[in-house]
């Protein structure tokens, strides 16, 4: 073992150990070895064996790959741009994983193929308007109407998205570009509109090749300068175009009154009341008034039931995209990977009961591994 690998083996086992909180002789403790020897060990002056580093990862919680294998470049220049010390928030985490599941997949599935899809980057909010128009068209949606299915189409053109619930103080998403298409990830405990806002926004890191992106809070900056800002103003428009929310707000304000209007246009388009009170209020479609107003409906069961709405889930966590789900079936199937394996591509939302029956393997598969 290199210098350099069991230098970088005693850091993440560092990070690691600080994640989970505990100290270097608790976790000395845990897997029978001494205190001084798990210090040499995290400062890369004493080599870790196998046996060590697999107990290290039973009581740390990760894969053992995730200990030798340098996580993707793009994280680790994201990392290096952090505080020395700094612990990597989950999200982070969470996406290596991924990434390194997806490329795990790719790698052995000749089906799953992830093509890359790029558009000029928008210098402005208008760019980014026409930049939406364009990715509607790639994603197979025309000029008004509403963008349902997105986590669907988004891994249709490469970027397989997913949903797990971080919590409420964790990021909103995150994406990161892979050697071909990419994998995004939405915090699944924001409410539907909010994750499919949180994808757009992701989709839009995706096709303006953006390496690795982790988004704090998406829709809350302002002035059409900034990169994010215009990243906003293109999930936004994204999600609800020009075209068919004027025409359908319109039709919809000239029947009921602010508050009807507003529940059945966000219902059609499926994003929430802030999203929506700021994107009429960005075409001249409602004034800073009745945008304040706007952003207070809540959508009640009554409206459900009274407007016939039809109530749509989408990045219910937890969220894997299909097409990957479909992959790790089809390795099982194969017999590429074991029940195990598959419980950890499949982020353990999965029991092993719920992977399909095997066909039993003929007397004479037996000669395929004593031979």
């Amino acid at each position: 073992m290199a210098v350099e690998e069991s230098d970088r083996i005693g850091r993440r086992i560092t990070d690691a150990r600080h994640r989970v909180g505990l100290t270097q002789a608790q976790l000395a403790a845990a897997i029978s070895i001494d205190r001084s020897a798990l210090a040499k060990i995290e400062s890369g002056s004493r080599r870790v064996t196998a046996l060590e580093l697999s107990r290290i990862a039973d009581t740390l919680g990760e894969r053992i790959e995730w200990f030798i294998k340098e996580a993707p470049a793009a994280i680790v220049s994201h990392r290096n741009l952090q505080d020395p010390g700094a612990v990597s928030p989950q999200i982070d985490r969470l996406v290596e994983h991924l990434a390194r599941n997806v490329e795990f997949t790719v790698g052995h599935d000749d089906k799953l193929r992830l093509e890359s899809r790029q558009l000029p980057r928008p210098d402005s909010a208008a760019a980014a308007e026409l930049a939406a128009q364009e990715a509607r068209k790639l994603i197979g949606l025309n000029t008004g109407e509403p963008c349902a299915g997105l986590s669907i189409r988004a891994s249709e053109i490469g970027l397989l998205p997913f949903s797990i619930d971080l919590g409420p103080e964790a990021a909103d998403a995150a994406s990161l570009l892979l050697r071909t298409g990419g994998v995004a990830l939405v915090n699944g405990n924001l409410r539907v509109g909010r994750r499919r806002l949180a994808l757009a926004h992701e989709l839009g890191h995706y096709l303006f090749a953006d390496e690795y992106t982790v988004d704090w809070r998406v829709a809350e900056r302002d002035g059409d300068e900034a990169w994010e800002s215009r990243l906003d103003r293109f999930a936004r428009a994204l999600l609800l175009p020009p075209q068919g929310l004027k025409a359908a707000w319109s039709a919809a304000n000239a029947k009921a009154n602010l508050r009807a209007a507003a529940v059945k246009i966000g219902s059609w388009y499926q994003v929430d009341m802030s999203t929506l009170a700021r994107r009429l209020l960005e075409l001249d479609l409602v004034s800073p008034s009745n945008a304040h107003d706007i952003r207070a409906v809540r959508t009640t069961k009554a409206d459900i039931v009274e407007f016939n709405l039809v109530v749509a889930e989408e990045l219910t966590p937890p969220h894997l995209a299909k097409r990957y789900v479909e992959s790790v079936l089809r390795l099982y199937r194969s017999t590429t990977i074991s029940a195990a394996r598959a419980m950890d591509l499949l982020v353990d939302t999965w029991c092993e009961d719920d992977l399909p029956a095997l066909d039993p393997l003929p007397e004479s598969a037996i000669w395929k591994f004593v031979s």
